[in-house]
């Protein structure tokens, strides 16, 4: 169907471009950010009815007697968002396929412009790649360069703390990072863009921030989320699911000479049920072996990581998004060619 390429395929170019042209919209004009001032004010809405405290061990062994009212409250406040989101963008989306009368060619035309142009805020590519490099040139840059430059940088990525990190942890943070948010800011995305147009995307995006701002297994900063996010962080989990293993393979396949095996057996040694799968994948890849204190280690056998790695693991993850991006374009073309008269 000549549809398909104008709905999904030509969107998303334009939308990559206007990520790589011209970054991020004005922060007040950025739909990400409402929905952060959205979670932000119904998170406090949440923890008003939240314990603020956590019993004796109960984060640690996962025994936290049921606290239901914090539980309904986060779920409910997560529905509410997610049906906003969902209506604003399914509107939008109809509203530019049915006023710009797709069977003509310049409707089709500008119908993917507009989309793209709407598409892009659930995407960022740019950034992610930006600030992965802001943290090397911080740890390493010269002429003024440090471990404590590269730790304050490194917290616009991450949420652990990062004042005990050393350089190599540092590294391996910004490449876990990059890998994680390969699947989280432009990959899964782009599958839920797939399977539901618009509103997909954003949703998707509003589900990923959700689990950012509560889905944590206890108390961050002097919040209980024990339960007032686990419906964020559940929800989360299972839309992430098949794209973080897309892409895995993607980063795989942009290596080539990935063990399959070994990325099964590896990613399966994090907590997170999504996130191990593209931090394994980009270990295997560069040969390296990445870890968390206290947590995990992926592609143990590897060595060290080096400053250089940082720079491989963006081309390598940029190859890996080019690589899924020409797939789908590839396809969505043959379609429209065998539909054609």
């Amino acid at each position: 169907m000549i549809s398909l390429f104008f709905q999904i395929a030509l969107p998303l170019l334009v939308a990559l471009a206007i990520d790589l042209l011209f970054g991020e919209p004005p922060v007040r004009f950025h739909p990400v950010v409402w929905m952060g001032n959205y979670l932000s004010w119904a998170g406090e809405q949440v923890q008003s009815r939240s314990r603020k405290t956590l019993t004796a061990g109960g984060a640690a062994t996962g025994s936290e007697p049921v606290d239901l009212p914090a539980f309904a409250l986060g779920a409910l406040a997560w529905l509410w968002g997610m049906l906003l989101v969902g209506a604003a963008a399914y509107a939008i989306e109809q509203s530019v396929l049915a006023w710009l009368e797709p069977r003509r060619w310049s409707g089709l035309l500008l119908a993917a412009l507009l989309l793209g142009l709407f598409l892009k805020p659930a995407l960022a590519w740019a950034m992610l790649r930006t600030e992965a490099r802001a943290v090397e040139e911080a740890l390493s840059g010269l002429p003024d360069g440090s471990l404590a430059r590269g730790r304050e940088r490194l917290r616009f990525l991450v949420s652990r703390d990062v004042a005990d990190l050393s350089q190599g942890q540092v590294r391996e943070s910004v490449i876990e990072s990059l890998a994680e948010n390969l699947n989280d800011s432009v990959v899964a995305p782009v599958f839920w863009f797939v399977v539901l147009g618009l509103p997909g995307a954003l949703m998707y995006r509003f589900a990923n921030t959700a689990d950012a701002m509560w889905g944590y297994p206890g108390i961050y900063r002097g919040r209980n989320w024990q339960w007032a996010g686990k419906w964020a962080a559940r929800a989360d989990d299972v839309l992430s699911w098949l794209p973080a293993r897309i892409t895995a393979l993607l980063l795989a396949l942009a290596a080539a000479g990935v063990s399959l095996r070994q990325l099964y057996r590896d990613a399966g040694g994090t907590p997170s049920p999504n996130s191990g799968w593209p931090m394994a994948a980009m270990a295997l890849a560069l040969g390296c072996s990445l870890s968390k204190p206290r947590g995990y280690v992926l592609n143990a056998p590897g060595r060290a990581v080096q400053a250089a790695d940082t720079e491989r693991a963006i081309h390598l993850a940029g190859r890996a998004l080019w690589m899924g991006v020409a797939g789908l374009v590839l396809f969505t073309l043959v379609r429209m060619l065998k539909d054609l008269p």
